[in-house]
């Protein structure tokens, strides 16, 4: 494949804060990585400072290893199965609430483990020599403004400091100064810093979201700037609920979504690389057996001679199908083909973490489709049939 955004620039990050949901943002920096989109400057809030500094340094597989096995008890002075069953909601409920007053009580979480993660994974001196820019923001609290940090020019021994001020969650996290001062979650006043890149005069930035808990800065873009976005289109789970599985499905997800994005690839579902026009997809969908038009006609009730179904299908079925799979007016039938396509096998249980050609897609669906039982077959919607290789003496 072949990426459509230019990879001969250096681009920007932006790392929003979303605490366990940063997961994601390193799995979007693998696809970056390994289609070669060079990345100049980083500026993160929160999680997104943590992750940043680990771009920073280039260490990708420490980064990894660290998702993959982060649990609450590396983050927080918790107790792993506790809070498992509290975020799964199987801890009785006066037992819920008994554990969260106790932690209130107490000014909060104690964040001793994270702050021993960052001793073990962050270099002070491989962020001071990377070629990478790092920009942070927190919340000052003795001062009552927002601070903008550039990590580089901050005082030897106060990065890891200053790394953990982004990320002090209020109020959920116990507090406690750093070096005299106190400071809470850049989050709290700005979550996705944008204007960190924008305000310094980087002109090509990706964006990549999470969607985490925390105000989103308005920031107005030049119009020489060129900002793309990764985004899930998926629930990433809670903020504190940093456990190994849910990490690894959600560097999974942020892997292929900045695959989406560097290589265009279609479908709102699934991730497929698709380069016919339009006239193709018209084809794909008319030029079915007489069997597969037939059901498609019972299911929206239309009568007739098989030359007028033929025309029912161009006049009513397929303006019915849109209307039936959610399309705006101005739909036409690449995107009335692909939405069929990916509503068919999502219904087959295609595995979706995979890029895939049309072809192979259709493919898969009519493995899954043949293996059915006829009564399983005719469950389905009847757009299914558009995929449906099955011959029609089978289906008669």
């Amino acid at each position: 494949m072949t990426p459509v955004i230019d990879t001969s620039k250096e681009y920007g990050l932006v790392l929003e804060g979303g605490g366990a949901k940063g997961a994601y943002q390193i799995g979007a920096w693998k696809a970056l990585k390994e289609a070669g989109v060079k990345i100049n400057a980083v500026a993160g809030t929160s999680v997104g400072a943590l992750n940043g500094a680990l771009i920073c340094m280039d260490e990708l597989e420490l980064a990894q290893q660290m998702w993959s096995n982060l649990t609450y008890s590396q983050v927080m002075d918790v107790d792993d199965t506790k809070m498992e069953l509290m975020l799964e909601r199987e801890m009785p409920f006066r037992e819920a609430v008994k554990e969260a007053f106790r932690h209130m009580s107490e000014g909060g979480v104690d964040v001793t483990p994270l702050k021993d993660m960052l001793d073990k994974v962050v270099d002070e001196e491989k962020i001071r020599n990377s070629p990478v820019d790092i920009f942070i923001k927190t919340f000052s609290v003795d001062e009552m403004k927002e601070l903008d940090i550039d990590l580089k020019e901050v005082e030897p021994g106060q990065m890891k400091d200053f790394l953990l001020a982004s990320a002090y969650i209020f109020p959920l996290f116990k507090n406690e100064k750093l070096h005299g001062k106190m400071y809470i979650d850049g989050g709290a006043i700005n979550n996705v810093p944008l204007d960190s890149l924008v305000d310094r005069g980087y002109e090509n930035i990706i964006m990549i979201r999470i969607f985490g808990i925390g105000r989103e800065k308005r920031v107005k873009i030049p119009e020489e700037t060129d900002l793309l976005t990764v985004e899930p289109r998926v629930n990433l789970g809670n903020i504190i609920d940093f456990n190994p599985k849910k990490s690894v499905r959600n560097m999974k997800i942020g892997y292929y979504d900045a695959k989406r994005m560097v290589y265009g690839l279609k479908g709102k579902i699934y991730y497929i690389e698709e380069n016919q026009e339009e006239c193709y997809y018209l084809k794909q969908l008319v030029q079915i057996p007489e069997s597969s038009l037939e059901r498609l006609c019972q299911w929206h009730h239309i009568k007739g001679s098989a030359e007028s179904r033929y025309r029912s299908l161009t006049e009513l079925i397929l303006p019915g199908t849109a209307l039936e799979l959610k399309l705006s007016r101005e739909w036409n039938y690449k995107e009335l083909y692909l939405a069929a396509l990916e509503a068919t096998a999502k219904l087959c249980r295609v595995p979706k973490y995979q890029i895939y050609t049309v072809e192979e897609l259709v493919g898969k669906i009519q493995e899954k489709l043949n293996r059915m039982l006829q009564e399983e077959r005719e469950d389905l919607p009847a757009f299914t049939v558009f995929f449906d290789s099955q011959p029609e003496e089978e289906l008669s």
